[in-house]
């Protein structure tokens, strides 16, 4: 089923992503980029909530593991860094430029799956990553 599917999803994360690069650099227009990105915060805040709600998806906050809450909260820290930084970017630069140098990300997690996770890449998806990173250089460099 294409719903189970992790591709689909990532396909749309993909989508959502570069709609959020777009919508986001016409957004910071003549305002503060951290106030925008406090602004774009509450907006996820909020559907979350409602989808959470609208689904039954609720969990217990006393059946979630030390460990979970310790490296979510370390995660959530990461994404608002990341998104202070990327609204900052974005107000600075051009879309076509910043959205690129971001997905360097996509090189970043291969190299710390690999390193503190113990993930196994082959020789095609070494090249591929590496194919990413020229990619990203060449975009970038003007």
């Amino acid at each position: 089923m294409v719903l189970a599917s992790w591709t689909f999803w990532a396909v749309l994360s993909a989508l959502f992503a570069a709609l959020t690069a777009i919508f986001a650099k016409v957004g910071i227009s003549g305002i503060n980029a951290d106030f925008a990105t406090l602004l774009r915060t509450l907006v996820v805040l909020f559907s979350l909530a409602l989808i959470v709600y609208a689904t039954g998806q609720y969990q217990s906050l006393s059946a979630i593991s030390a460990r979970s809450y310790l490296f979510l909260v370390l995660s959530g820290l990461a994404t608002g860094a990341s998104w202070i930084c990327y609204f900052r970017a974005l107000q600075l630069g051009q879309a076509s430029q910043v959205a690129p140098v971001d997905k360097l990300s996509v090189v970043l997690v291969a190299v710390l799956g690999v390193t503190l996770l113990g993930e196994r890449l082959d020789l095609r998806q070494w090249a591929g990553i590496s194919l990413v990173t020229l990619g990203v250089v060449m975009l970038a460099w003007r």
